[in-house]
C-alpha cells in the first residue's frame, strides 16, 4: 500500500513563496506520474501540475504556469511544488496524487481527470493580502 504525505504548507503574505513536498512510502512509484491539486473552501478541486516518471516532462494549468514549478526526486521518492508570487486566490488545501501511465506522451491525462491511484491528505496553504 502506498501512502503519500504532504508537507510545507503554511501562512504567507501575497508575493512570497512556499515549497510543498510530497513523500511516498510503501513502494517506488516507477511508471507513475505525480501531480499536485488544490481545493479551496466552497470550490471544486483543481488540477495544477503533473510530472512524468523521468522528471523530463511537466504539465501546468494556465492558472499556475510561470509561478509554480513541479519537480521530483525518484531516489527519495518525493515530488515538490515550488510556488512563487503567491496570491490570495491560491489559498487552498494542496494535495499530491500519483497515477500510473503507459503512454509517455499522455502521462498527465489520468491526473488531469482526477483518476489518481493514490493521493495524500493535503496541506493547508493560506495567502494573506
Amino acid at each position: 500500500q502506498v501512502q503519500l504525505a504532504e508537507s510545507g504548507g503554511g501562512l504567507v503574505q501575497a508575493g512570497n513563496s512556499l515549497r510543498l513536498s510530497c513523500a511516498a512510502s510503501g513502494r517506488t512509484l516507477s511508471s507513475y506520474a505525480m501531480g499536485w491539486f488544490r481545493q479551496a473552501p466552497g470550490k471544486e478541486r483543481e488540477f495544477l501540475a503533473a510530472i512524468a516518471w523521468t522528471g523530463a516532462t511537466t504539465y501546468y494549468v494556465d492558472a499556475v504556469k510561470g509561478r509554480f514549478t513541479i519537480s521530483r526526486d525518484n531516489a527519495k521518492n518525493t515530488v515538490s511544488l515550488q510556488m512563487n508570487s503567491l496570491k490570495p486566490e491560491d489559498t487552498a488545501v494542496y494535495y499530491c496524487g500519483a497515477a500510473r501511465y503507459t503512454v509517455s506522451r499522455t502521462y498527465y491525462l489520468r491526473l488531469q481527470r482526477y483518476e489518481y491511484d493514490y493521493r495524500g491528505q493535503g496541506t493547508q496553504v493560506t495567502v494573506s493580502s
